[in-house]
């Protein structure tokens, strides 16, 4: 199995997770989070996709999908264009709130058939390639898909817990 198979099946994974997370789960429990400072599973959902967007569209040269395609209209947020949720404050948490959870994995889907575009075309050589000198040592391409990888995965457990948490809370 060569290296592009891993992540591809990696972010098959991410894929299923989300679907699972939020599929048939109301508004009111994809807006809710289970304390004030506690993130939504819509905010989780967001974030793991934006983060997602943002790093393989910069790693690959290509648009964001959220930019490109009209996705940051649809959400109608009021947050900065090109803000993916790092660092946000619980009151900027709460400002994403989605009104279907069907925006939220219309997005994903949207940006994860750009990153399966994006791996499909790998070559080991690829992998190597230095995507951002700020940091010591400077992070190659492999290094990037793996964190993104790593982060989505987990932000999708998160999501997961919480609605696990709401539903208990619910019934």
């Amino acid at each position: 199995m060569h290296a592009k198979d891993i992540l591809i099946e990696g972010h098959a994974r991410i894929r299923e997770e989300v679907h699972a997370v939020v599929d048939g789960l109301p508004s009111e429990l994809l807006n809710a989070r289970p304390a004030t400072d506690a993130n939504s599973v819509a905010w989780l959902v967001w974030h793991l996709t934006r983060v997602q967007d943002d790093h393989v569209a910069d790693a690959f040269g290509l648009d964001q999908v959220w930019l490109a395609r009209d996705w940051q209209k649809r959400f109608g947020l009021r947050l900065d264009r090109h803000d993916t949720g790092y660092g946000h404050t619980p009151a900027k948490v709460a400002e994403v709130r989605v009104d279907d959870g069907e925006l939220l994995t219309g997005y994903y889907d949207a940006v994860h058939e750009q990153t399966l575009t994006a791996l499909r075309g790998l070559t080991a050589k690829d992998l190597e390639r230095v995507v951002d000198e700020s940091w010591d040592p400077p992070v190659t391409l492999g290094v990037r898909l793996v964190s993104v990888l790593s982060d989505d995965l987990q932000h999708a457990g998160q999501a997961a817990y919480v609605r696990g948490l709401l539903q208990s809370a619910d019934s």
